[in-house]
């Protein structure tokens, strides 16, 4: 069985809200993620997804439970977390100053990596994505497809053994959503455990291999979508979905 990566255990985090008071974002939320699968995390907008995301990637601090990342506390071991993960949203920012090339390489220094290690890592990355035809373009001139796969060239350079992916596709056309997914996969088979987060259900059935449905704040079923569908009796994962969280 493979080991898990992403232990999340009774997590929750409280906001002091003006007009509510104390307003819980993330309710005692456990899952597990394994090396080599991906992990769905659905759920409406206010959920508390982006909230477990943000601690997860050690943005937010947790008001009290427990989360690991490669075996590495979000709280008391946040650089280590940060070294061992890559983040990736559909509102990461690409500057617009900086070639494709520039971007990944400034990123891959930050993480330290050695000149020679970093040049072949780019190089293997720019050939898999197929970033070579625009690698000295301008972030100003770039379309929305090589935006998206520079974001995910820097989220990866490092080969972080945890990658979260808040909804990457978001604003995408057709083809280049697919091609994300497709790469997505591809990281997956490599042993990867990916944290997945969308709206959109037929990803979830593409690519998923798990699935918590959080609605808020509260996880409120996990398993495989055949499980899902067994316990709920309902085969469409929307449904299934829209039937969780109301």
């Amino acid at each position: 069985m493979a080991s898990s990566m992403i232990h999340v255990e009774n997590l929750t985090k409280s906001f002091r809200d003006l007009r509510r008071g104390q307003v819980l974002a993330v309710d005692h939320v456990t899952f597990d993620a394994k090396a080599g699968e991906v992990f769905g995390l659905l759920g409406p907008n206010g959920a508390g997804k982006t909230t477990t995301m943000r601690i997860l990637c050690t943005v937010l601090k947790p008001t009290d439970g427990v989360a690991t990342l490669a075996g590495f506390d979000v709280v008391t071991q946040a650089t280590l977390v940060r070294q061992n993960i890559g983040f990736l949203s559909a509102s990461t920012a690409i500057y617009d100053r900086l070639t494709a090339w520039e971007m990944v390489e400034f990123f891959g220094k930050l993480y330290d990596l050695a000149p020679e290690q970093l040049r072949e890592r780019m190089e293997a990355l720019f050939a898999t994505l197929q970033m070579n035809d625009f690698r000295d373009v301008l972030g100003a001139k770039m379309s929305t497809g090589m935006r998206q796969k520079v974001s995910i060239a820097r989220a990866i350079v490092h080969d972080p053994p945890v990658m979260i992916f808040d909804e990457p596709t978001l604003g995408l056309d057709v083809l280049v959503a697919r091609a994300v997914l497709q790469n997505i996969e591809r990281l997956r088979d490599e042993g990867k455990c990916i944290l997945y987060s969308t709206h959109i259900m037929r990803e979830v059935e593409k690519i998923c291999n798990r699935v918590a449905i959080i609605s808020k704040g509260k996880i409120q079923a996990s398993g495989t979508l055949e499980e899902l569908r067994e316990r709920h009796g309902q085969q469409d994962v929307e449904e299934l979905f829209f039937q969780l969280v109301s």
